[in-house]
């Protein structure tokens, strides 16, 4: 699943932000960054972190990027910004463009009921009357919940998953389905709770599939991935060049002990595969108004709408406080609001891509390890030295 991260681990980021390529081509040599390099390896070193890559975006350019350790520890594989990995549920950021162009092409309503747009009907149990919208599963109000019971074993060991995305789907959503149950959904009407539902992320790239007539993965390579010139990301496994996925691992006992590839059945949630390069082009194109190099994948008005935070003060889920959390469409703030973006986390996967809510600076930043929740404060820590690194960047940029 796409793990949260716990409140434990969040509180500590808050309070280290508190205070607040090889290198940067322009940067002026001992200054800007210094020991950057020392503090990431010394990271790794006490968790026990495989490979780390991390890129800088300042003023929506690339300006500092790098890779640490290895993408393959036993082939000696360095792990460089190009290195080819699971992004856990940054990948929701691409469903969200989808649905996005899918809207501003008239194909879909972020408003209208799913039911208009689905082979099957979608009915909260609790609340049979309601309707539920795509602007609900992309800010994760729709009353939809992931029941662990059935998400852990859509992840398939050893390759691509077999089943369908509507076919679980059907199963989990539908009466009568093999995985259905009342408490797939929360007892909240749809609207008025917020529940992180990464199966209500993979139905709304189901949705979009239909919409556009084609399966997300291959849409999204003509829409998102070839305009961006991201020539080795994909979905599935399958799409990855041969050789250029990087091996997961999980850290425990002082061993790296690397994972077998997986697939996942919700792939719309959780699936793509991407590098640290790749994914900047991406994340520029969102933060330059949906544009990269003159590369547009949405117009400026659907990236606007995507990008702007959804809860107000007369409109907001009843579980959330405004001044901690607010949610874009597939896009959220952290930390108290002092970052928009998204981040992922999966077996060997733990992903950030965030920025200021401005958008002048950024991080994009990848590790191929899983720790131990008593480890998790290096993930923070690690953070901290990358956004640390980007201040230091942009001071000197101007």
């Amino acid at each position: 699943m796409r793990f949260r991260t716990s409140w434990r681990v969040a509180a500590v980021l808050v309070a280290m932000l508190v205070s607040g390529r090889a290198g940067a081509a322009d940067a002026p040599a001992g200054v800007v960054g210094e020991g950057i390099d020392a503090r990431i390896q010394a990271r790794m070193a006490e968790s026990g972190l495989v490979g780390v890559g991390a890129a800088v975006i300042i003023d929506r350019k690339v300006a500092w990027s790098k890779g640490y350790g290895f993408a393959d520890k036993q082939r000696g594989v360095p792990f460089t910004p190009d290195t080819v990995m699971a992004i856990g549920s940054i990948s929701k950021t691409f469903t969200g463009v989808a649905m996005m162009q899918a809207v501003q092409d008239g194909r879909l309503s972020l408003d209208e009921d799913i039911n208009r747009y689905l082979p099957f009907k979608v009915v909260h149990p609790a609340f049979p009357e309601a309707r539920i919208t795509l602007r609900q599963l992309a800010t994760h109000t729709s009353g939809i919940t992931d029941r662990w019971a059935v998400y852990e074993r859509l992840y398939h060991w050893g390759g691509d998953a077999p089943e369908t995305l509507g076919d679980f789907l059907s199963g989990y959503l539908i009466a009568g389905g093999k995985d259905y149950a009342p408490e797939n959904f929360v007892p909240h009407a749809p609207g008025t709770h917020r529940e992180y539902s990464n199966i209500g992320a993979a139905l709304a790239g189901y949705i979009v599939e239909h919409a556009v007539g084609e399966p997300l993965n291959t849409y999204t390579r003509r829409t998102i991935f070839a305009p961006l010139r991201m020539a080795r990301s994909g979905w599935l496994l399958s799409e990855v060049p041969a050789g250029a996925h990087a091996t997961l691992y999980v850290a425990q006992d002082g061993f790296s002990i690397p994972l077998p590839p997986y697939g996942l059945t919700t792939y719309p949630d959780g699936g793509v595969r991407t590098s640290v390069a790749e994914l900047s082009r991406f994340f520029i194109a969102l933060l330059g108004g949906g544009q990269y190099q003159g590369a547009r994948i949405l117009q400026p008005a659907s990236a606007a709408e995507m990008m702007r935070l959804q809860y107000t003060a007369a409109n907001k889920p009843d579980n959330i406080v405004l001044a901690e959390k607010n949610s874009g469409l597939f896009w959220a703030t952290k930390y108290d609001g002092r970052f928009v973006g998204h981040g992922g986390s999966d077996p060997g996967v733990r992903t950030e891509m965030l920025a200021t809510p401005a958008g002048d600076v950024a991080v994009v930043l990848f590790t191929n390890t899983s720790l131990a929740e008593r480890d998790g404060k290096v993930y923070a820590e690690l953070f901290k030295d990358v956004w640390e690194h980007a201040q230091a960047l942009k001071s000197a940029a101007k």
